[in-house]
């Protein structure tokens, strides 16, 4: 096919898409002639990405804290990008599955390593002054972060261990989404009360988190797992991708928030408060929550023990230490 017969095809295919549209292909042609280059920094908004930072305070450390909670944010939609695609996708293709897991993993790599910004690339005497005018605004409140705990597994998984035992899929998703356990962890360490900052959050998300959870039912992650033939079950690459992820999702990255906490609110001689009063304690550590977002995958032994090296690795480092010698 010479230049011009190619032209032609590619002008038909043009007509084509553009029939239905109610304007003739001059009309599109028309657009592209007086349309102006596209620019790289037009293309991703780049000045308007360089300007929403936004500081509350002149201590130069919290720019660092507000791009680098930005950049999370990001990662988080990148890995709903993905999650949604498999709980969309019809098909029971092993190998769509996988790839798609192996780029949350990937996503969240990158994340987990990165995550040394936090613990120690801010003066911890700038943080604990600029942290104050940041209330009752916690990191607790990211929503993307609990639309892919929502996307991964049924919402029985979610709910805090002392009470999972009482709970199943049989539960309606109302009842269920009151009793997670990320709530236990926004409440005052005084009066048990809910925190202002979980308050805001449940005006602001809850409609939004279970209509989100209705959608999903029974087409998590984890059930597009159990809905495979016994032998894609059965398959090492997809076990391993989802077990990693498992891992990343709910002992990494909580321990990175971990290394951060004890860096910035526990080396007093009085624990600090997380911003918006989330016990951060008792919130943060895998062993205390044992969100598992797979649990067929594991054995009886590893869902008892999970995380809890990790953090007697934080909480008892001379324990870790003698064990090993």
């Amino acid at each position: 096919m010479d230049e011009q017969d190619l032209i032609a095809s590619q002008i038909e295919k043009l007509k084509e898409k553009y029939k239905d549209s109610g304007q003739d292909l001059n009309s599109y042609l028309d657009g592209l002639l007086y349309q102006r280059y596209l620019t790289y920094w037009d293309y991703i908004h780049l000045d308007t990405l360089l300007s929403i930072q936004v500081p509350r305070t002149y201590f130069p450390d919290e720019e660092i804290f507000i791009m680098y909670h930005q950049i999370t944010e990001l990662y988080f939609k990148l890995i709903l990008h993905e999650q949604k695609q498999i709980v969309d996708h019809t098909s029971q293709q092993l190998d769509f599955l996988i790839e798609k897991i192996r780029r949350i993993n990937s996503y969240y790599e990158a994340l987990i390593s990165s995550f040394s910004i936090m613990i120690k690339g801010m003066e911890r005497e700038q943080f604990l002054q600029y942290r104050m005018a940041l209330l009752p605004a916690s990191g607790f409140q990211s929503a993307q972060y609990r639309m892919i705990e929502i996307y991964s597994t049924p919402l029985e998984n979610l709910v805090h261990h002392t009470e999972r035992a009482l709970f199943d899929a049989t539960n309606g998703i109302e009842e269920l989404y009151e009793h997670i356990y990320w709530k236990k962890g926004a409440t005052d360490l005084a009066t048990g009360e809910k925190t202002l900052t979980l308050k805001q959050f449940e005006y602001r998300y809850t409609p939004r988190l279970i209509r989100i959870s209705k959608q999903v039912e029974s087409r998590t992650i984890y059930h597009k797992f159990l809905q495979l033939p016994k032998e894609k079950q059965d398959n090492k690459a997809l076990i391993k991708a989802l077990k990693t992820l498992d891992v990343n999702a709910n002992v990494n990255w909580p321990l990175m928030h971990m290394g951060s906490a004890h860096r910035y609110l526990g080396k007093d001689k009085q624990e600090i408060d997380a911003t918006g009063g989330t016990n951060w304690k008792e919130y943060l550590p895998p062993s205390f929550q044992k969100v598992i977002f797979f649990p067929e995958l594991y054995s009886k032994e590893e869902l008892n023990n999970w995380g809890k090296q990790w953090v007697d690795h934080i909480f008892n480092p001379d324990k870790v230490k003698s064990k090993n010698e």
